[in-house]
């Protein structure tokens, strides 16, 4: 499939605002020609709290390529992930980000073509798929983990690995072979290029090096699509390659490889930084440790086995600690749209045109929702303590139309990892282990998180 190499807006997008557009709202424009990208990329967390310090809770910004307003709290979270009056574009927010890389997958798409498209790919998750993964998944991770114990582990790569294999099996129905290396950094390359503050493929540039990539792994799928619809697997690729619309069509093969580019990058991305937070929070905390192994021994499971499909919602704890763990570092730190009318938030008249950033992070962290927010304490998801908190406080998956289709194939690979993991080992952090991460483009910690998985006696 040939792809246009120049980001080009398509033809129903609204024009570009003049750069005066948001003049009314506060904020600073930052440096010529990058504004504050540079600023926001070498801490976005420190850089949303100046700002909202400084300008309040809505506030204009300058990055990756114009003008921003940027909406805080869970309100505006509601306001805009939830969309009841279909004022906000997913396609036009992440499209000067991810239209070079990711077009036409899931996220880049609004309203009834989302929906539709929505519709056909939630196939692959209903129960007996999901039974099928589930098993897919305590195979692989069992057979992996067993070998950690007792030796220094970088996790972060570790868990990268074991990802990319878990996602191979369960959403492309084959082992990578010699050619994992190169799936792994054809990854690397597209969801680098998505915060590249150059956004052209020039040579030598991150976007070129996305470009390519992006081309490399459509290649890869389109190649795979006949054999496919023709064959009978469970995997999330042939069941996307049978699935149909409502009109009984099947996608086409162009749309098959754009949502299998999309989703696999991720599948793999966003569940690699959520595990690796998830771990180092456990190894700060050994008494969670200890309660979700007391959690996980009570269904009589053994390391081998691991746990079934249908045991996996005895898992409570695990999952409020999962919960917690994406409060704590969201997988996604903002969510960007684009207003299609005129619209009003916060004392400001914001015009249509306008790109409207959500920050997730700081959202995650406001102490009116979240007390003492940069504790760990899994028991803020209890049904008593949820009780009263506004429901788009928490969005590490979205909301609205657009929350994520993979949400609950994330939170079982989670809940099937831990199990082996806590079964097997004591978790402990190397001294200072995961005191650095870099957040953008998903966060991931500059150390890889050393860590030891000592072996229970």
């Amino acid at each position: 499939m040939a792809l246009a190499h120049t980001f080009k807006a398509n033809p129903h997008w609204l024009p570009r605002n003049p750069r005066d557009a948001l003049r009314a709202i506060p904020g600073e424009d930052g440096w010529p020609l990058f504004g504050n990208t540079l600023k926001l990329l070498k801490d976005p967390r420190a850089f949303g709290n100046r700002m909202v310090a400084t300008y309040g809770r809505v506030y204009r910004n300058n990055a990756f390529g114009g003008p921003t307003v940027t909406l805080v709290g869970a309100e505006a979270n509601e306001l805009v992930l939830f969309d009841r009056e279909r004022m906000f574009s997913s396609e036009q927010g992440w499209g000067p980000m991810l239209n070079l890389l990711f077009p036409r997958g899931l996220m880049l798409m609004d309203f009834d073509k989302h929906r539709a498209d929505r519709r056909a790919l939630s196939v692959a998750f209903k129960p007996e798929p999901m039974r099928h993964y589930a098993e897919q998944l305590n195979r692989g991770i069992a057979r992996e983990v067993s070998g950690w114990g007792g030796r220094p582990v970088i996790f972060y790569d570790a868990i990268k690995k074991l990802t990319l294999d878990l996602a191979a099996d369960s959403f492309f129905g084959m082992p990578l072979g010699p050619e994992a290396d190169r799936i792994n950094k054809a990854f690397v390359d597209e969801v680098q290029a998505s915060v590249s503050p150059i956004r052209s493929p020039m040579p030598l540039t991150s976007m070129r090096k996305g470009v390519k990539a992006r081309d490399y792994l459509m290649a890869l799928f389109l190649r795979e699509i006949p054999a496919r619809r023709a064959g009978d697997g469970q995997d999330f690729f042939s069941q996307f390659c049978r699935a149909t619309d409502e009109a009984g069509q099947p996608l086409s093969d162009d749309a098959i490889a754009d949502h299998m580019n999309f989703l696999m990058m991720a599948a793999h991305d966003t569940i690699t930084s959520s595990a690796t937070s998830l771990i180092m929070l456990l190894g700060q905390n050994p008494q969670w440790q200890d309660r979700l192994r007391e959690e996980i021994l009570g269904l009589g499971l053994n390391g081998e086995e691991g746990v079934a499909y249908g045991q996996l919602d005895r898992l409570v704890l695990t999952e409020y600690a999962f919960k917690e763990a994406l409060r704590i570092m969201p997988p996604v730190p903002s969510l960007p749209r684009r207003a299609l009318r005129d619209f009003s938030f916060g004392g400001y008249d914001i015009p249509a045109g306008s790109f409207v950033g959500l920050n997730v992070a700081y959202t995650h962290h406001m102490a009116e929702y979240w007390p003492e927010p940069d504790l760990f304490d899994p028991m803020r998801f209890t049904p008593e303590a949820s009780r009263g908190r506004h429901k788009y406080a928490w969005v590490p998956f979205g909301g609205g139309a657009h929350m994520c289709l993979g949400l609950h194939f994330a939170v079982m690979q989670i809940r099937i990892l831990i199990t082996h993991l806590l079964l097997r080992y004591r978790i402990e952090l190397a001294p200072g282990s995961g005191a650095d991460w870099q957040f953008f483009p998903i966060p991931r910690p500059r150390d890889g998180l050393p860590v030891r998985f000592v072996p229970l006696a």
